[in-house]
């Protein structure tokens, strides 16, 4: 599975975020999302998941968010995780591919 981790491309986003494992939901942790794309992201966080882990991750934008379970698919201890999504209901994958799209024209308009 090293190979195939990371299919799609992820994109630099800041952005803070939520996440607990699925198990314990209550047991969340606060995060930063530094990349995003339409399959994962990578967040920043002093406290990661072990691989593995099945989590319920939040997003916060200002006057919207994304929620989708995922699972941790790498690890960086003491410094982040990289998360693939699932389970992505139809109104948070509208968020997601908008906030994708916003990202994608500010790169464009830089250059």
């Amino acid at each position: 599975m090293t190979e195939d981790r990371r299919t799609a491309l992820r994109f630099p986003f800041e952005a803070e975020a939520e996440v607990a494992p699925e198990s314990s939901p209550k047991a969340t942790i606060s995060a930063r999302v530094s990349q995003l794309g339409l399959y994962g992201c990578y967040m920043d966080t002093p406290l990661p998941f072990a691989e593995g882990t099945s989590v319920v991750v939040k997003i916060f934008m200002p006057g919207e968010y994304f929620e989708a379970k995922g699972t941790v698919i790498h690890l960086q201890q003491a410094s982040g995780m990289g998360l693939s999504f699932r389970d992505v209901k139809p109104n948070f994958r509208v968020i997601l591919r908008s906030w994708l799209l916003s990202v994608t024209r500010n790169d464009a308009n830089v250059g």
